[in-house]
């Protein structure tokens, strides 16, 4: 075996080595995570009913979530650059845990003259602060794993990584539907507490032990990591100053001055909030979606099985499209072609009714086409911003367009509480957001392209 085959094989066995100690427990996170975020969307099937609830409340309840987390977004990323990933990701997820259990005392909370002081009836209120908390609980965990992924992996192999971690969403959803809606179904009543309660109850304690295995295992930084040796650290330092080098002809930006001077940046935000909107427009919605494609209304468990269908095609689909990025290092066509995808599925959503086969392609499609986009979107960003810059950048582009988190769900709740239950012309503003997406993506101006893994070069 010559030297460079001997050097490449070394090079591959750390990068895996790293992989399987990373994102196994990241994944794992990440799962927990959007359980917490999104399990609201079947909750509602339920406590709509039991505590008076309006599509319109619940649109407005479960979009708010991403005001909170907007406004602690970037503060929350430049923290954990300074304490490190193993404190600050740890006390996100344990207290997004708490606040998420918390959500069993919704309807029993009485605030008197504050919630009076709004016109809001007092479960209602609580409805909006709880999820309002989660938002600020959960901020900065995913940028704050994109961010901590940089430490320890160049872009060449990158998108890949974060495409296996980010298969936690489909995952989430693939496991989570079917249990959500078991939960609903079966539990309903045990010691006299509702199904949507039981529901927040269990699927809030998971975040909280996922915290403390994080506490336990996770390494800051490759310098830090004892189960590396110094001649596996020197190959991924290496590998890390060369990508650092190589943005030096995208324009590479190390400052938050310099960070937010570019327009990439701000035309990437956008972007990512047009997407943002078709992701947990759908997302928060699909539940109620797929309920009225037929679905006995007592058969929350049919319902989640239902729900998987879209998020199992997903799950596949982004990891392959994540390695073709990889492999030929091409990423803005990629991102867009993912929001074309999306499009396609808004507008069939918005064409068929609640015709079953049609509208569950039209869902896969969304959800395919969505999750495809969001695994290559973030080579972009990180292919200009390093250092300070990269922290905040990441951040803003992050917390900035989950602002999209709130718009799309309440969008929707308000259409269809307009409109009694339709959702057509919501549909159609979403199908109009995914296309200024992508072309958004298409004329902003690029960063160097990738290089393209070299033989054996990903993992």
């Amino acid at each position: 075996m010559s030297i460079d085959n001997a050097a490449r094989d070394f090079e591959n066995a750390t990068f895996s080595k790293v992989m399987w100690r990373l994102v196994p427990l990241l994944f794992l996170g990440y799962v927990v995570a959007f359980l917490d975020r999104v399990n609201v969307g079947f909750a509602q099937l339920q406590m709509a009913r039991d505590l008076a609830f309006s599509d319109a409340v619940y649109g407005f309840g479960a979009g708010i979530f991403f005001i909170g987390y907007f406004v602690f977004e970037v503060p929350s990323n430049l923290i954990l650059s300074k304490v490190g990933a193993r404190i600050w990701i740890a006390r996100i997820m344990i207290t997004w845990g708490l606040i998420s259990s918390a959500f069993v005392f919704t309807g029993a909370i009485a605030w008197g003259p504050v919630s009076a002081m709004f016109g809001l009836a007092d479960a209602e209120f609580s409805f909006y602060v709880l999820r309002f908390m989660l938002g600020v609980a959960e901020a900065g965990f995913f940028p704050g794993v994109i961010l901590y992924l940089t430490f320890w992996f160049p872009a060449a192999r990158r998108a890949q990584v974060v495409a296996l971690f980010m298969t936690a969403i489909a995952l989430s959803n693939v496991i989570g539907s079917p249990l959500s809606g078991a939960i609903l179904q079966f539990m309903d009543g045990l010691q006299g507490m509702a199904g949507w309660q039981w529901l927040f109850l269990i699927e809030g304690a998971p975040s909280v032990i996922v915290g403390c295995l994080f506490l336990l295992l996770l390494a800051d930084s490759p310098a830090s990591a004892r189960w590396l040796n110094e001649q596996e650290r020197a190959v991924i330092r290496s590998r890390l100053e060369e990508d650092e080098a190589g943005k030096h002809g995208s324009g590479r930006r190390h400052s938050i001055r310099q960070a937010f001077s570019d327009i990439r940046l701000w035309a990437l935000t956008l972007v990512y909030f047009c997407g943002i909107v078709c992701f947990y427009a759908v997302n928060f919605w699909m539940p109620t979606i797929v309920q009225e494609l037929g679905v006995d209304r007592a058969d929350y468990f049919g319902v989640g099985l239902l729900s998987m269908i879209p998020w199992g095609i997903a799950a596949a689909a982004m990891v392959l499209w994540a390695r073709h990025s990889d492999r030929t290092g091409e990423r803005r066509w990629h991102a867009a072609l993912g929001l074309f995808v999306a499009m396609i599925g808004m507008a069939m959503l918005a064409l068929v009714g609640r015709d079953p086969v049609p509208s569950l392609i039209a869902l896969s499609l969304v959800t395919t086409g969505t999750l495809c986009w969001v695994v290559t979107f973030w080579s972009l960003p990180t292919a200009f911003l390093s250092g300070a810059g990269a922290a905040a950048g990441i951040a803003w582009i992050n917390s900035a367009g989950n602002l999209g988190g709130y718009v799309g769900p309440d969008m929707i709740g308000r259409i269809r509480t307009a409109t009694d239950g339709d959702s057509a012309a919501a549909f159609v503003a979403l199908a109009i957001a995914a296309l200024i997406g992508a072309v958004v993506i298409l004329v902003t101006p690029a960063a160097a392209r990738t290089p393209a893994a070299q033989a054996g070069g990903a993992p």
